[in-house]
């Protein structure tokens, strides 16, 4: 359980409205992840035609399972039900017990976004968020809340990967913690608990390692990416090779992260090569552009 400011405590049972402010790819599907468990969410999102192609992408998704025989008609129904899709901020996080942020990673639209929250939200409301780059302590500077405040990162795509890394700040309280590892449990996913903060969490600090090592390789001229790929897949039984995953994640996407973690260390490994942000400017963002290191049929 975690104390609000009047002195009353918030168990897990107690979290019955989740609020999920950001309708894109990972916000669309944390909300629907949360309803498809029996929670009913508000998500909410400044852009109206961006809550609405976020319940038609949705539906899309959970009717696929239908076709497929791995839901029912009602069942499917009954979930997308559970998601009710405002713009109002106050309105959906006016008396929610649990809000996860996703919007993009800009540290000064999550400032804001978080002063709101702060005032908008019951003492009670934890505030987690599904930032992959940036620590809640960071976020947290705008604040007061900053006991019932974590992170709480998901993986794409939410209604598939399991994994979820839910990281407690210096001033996170154990409470809160307890809250959001259990809420994780009873949304359908497995949480692993960072015990302290560090840039990438577990898996992308890892993974950054291993994308530097691979692209400096190719860069260097030492092996094509194909063989690169190849060889991580059958040396390390990796199920995909870096470049694949990059094209998979999103080459825009690796390109921020790797010039986030220059920035926040100063390492020169860590830096975007050339070639990549290269492509980057070329429109070569992976899979969803068609074409990254690999050409694919839109």
């Amino acid at each position: 359980m975690t104390s609000d400011q009047n002195g009353r405590s918030l168990t897990i049972e107690q979290v019955r409205r989740i609020c999920v402010v950001g309708s894109g790819t990972m916000g669309s599907q944390i909300a629907q992840q949360c309803a498809l468990n029996g929670y009913d969410v508000t998500l909410t999102d400044a852009i109206a035609p961006a809550l609405d192609k976020a319940l038609a992408s949705n539906r899309a998704l959970l009717q696929a399972r239908v076709n497929k025989g791995k839901m029912t008609q009602e069942q499917c129904d009954e979930a997308l039900s559970r998601v009710k899709a405002v713009t109002s901020l106050e309105e959906a996080a006016g008396d929610a017990d649990f809000v996860i942020e996703a919007i993009f990673e800009d540290l000064g639209a999550k400032h804001e976004l978080y002063r709101n929250l702060d005032k908008i939200c019951p003492p009670h409301t934890i505030l987690a968020s599904n930032s992959s780059t940036i620590v809640i302590s960071k976020i947290a500077e705008a604040i007061q809340r900053k006991d019932k405040a974590c992170n709480m990162h998901f993986f794409h795509p939410v209604l598939v990967m399991q994994l979820v890394e839910v990281v407690k700040g210096p001033d996170t309280s154990d409470e809160t913690i307890a809250v959001t590892m259990e809420l994780t449990r009873r949304i359908g996913r497995e949480p692993v608990l960072m015990q302290k903060e560090v840039f990438g969490f577990i898996v992308n600090y890892i993974l950054s390692h291993m994308m530097e090592a691979a692209m400096s390789l190719y860069d260097g001229g030492y092996a094509s990416f194909e063989d690169i790929d190849k060889a991580v897949k059958l040396g390390l039984n990796h199920p995909m090779g870096p470049f694949e995953l990059a094209d998979f994640s999103g080459l825009d996407v690796w390109n921020f992260v790797m010039l986030q973690r220059y920035k926040e260390t100063g390492d020169e490994r860590f830096k975007p090569p050339a070639f990549l942000e290269e492509m980057v400017k070329e429109g070569r963002h992976g899979r969803k552009a068609g074409r990254g290191f690999y050409e694919y049929n839109k």
